[in-house]
């Protein structure tokens, strides 16, 4: 198994993370949301984006002891989101989200950030530094128990 498959597992468990959330049919509005959001953010913003996702999963008891977050910094990180959140949202593409909930409802803006959440997400897992911890995996599964699922014989 190469380390490519591993790129997209981890990449499918960022999407379950949440940012699937437009997972029910989108209309045009949100998909032009969507495309606002997507394409008038910075590679800062979607740092923003992906920092505060991280902070706000490093909370979950069964990992917090992994990630040293105080409260000052995670003040400071919910602060970035929400300014880059009202930012987006009364500024950079108001006319789409406007729109997108005049005629699709609240759930257009789930699907536009979802959406977002899973560009900025495999901007993340792009990084040669992550690809290459990704690949660590490749260490300690065993490809014979992997293949032998795929096998025609059970």
């Amino acid at each position: 198994m190469k380390p490519m498959i591993y790129k997209k597992v981890a990449a499918s468990v960022v999407v379950m993370l949440g940012f699937a959330a437009h997972t029910a049919v989108a209309g045009p509005y949100s998909d032009d949301l969507a495309r606002c959001l997507v394409g008038k953010t910075t590679n800062d913003d979607k740092t923003t984006l992906m920092t505060w996702i991280f902070s706000a999963i490093s909370l979950n008891p069964a990992i917090s002891q992994m990630a040293a977050i105080s409260p000052a910094q995670r003040k400071q990180i919910d602060s970035n989101m929400a300014a880059l959140v009202e930012h987006l949202m009364t500024e950079t593409c108001r006319s789409e989200a406007r729109t997108a909930v005049q005629y699709e409802g609240s759930s257009a803006i789930e699907h536009g950030f979802g959406v977002l959440g899973e560009v900025a997400g495999r901007e993340l897992f792009a990084s040669p530094e992550v690809a290459k911890g990704l690949a660590n995996l490749d260490k300690y599964v065993d490809p014979e128990k992997i293949k032998a699922v795929f096998s025609t014989g059970d």
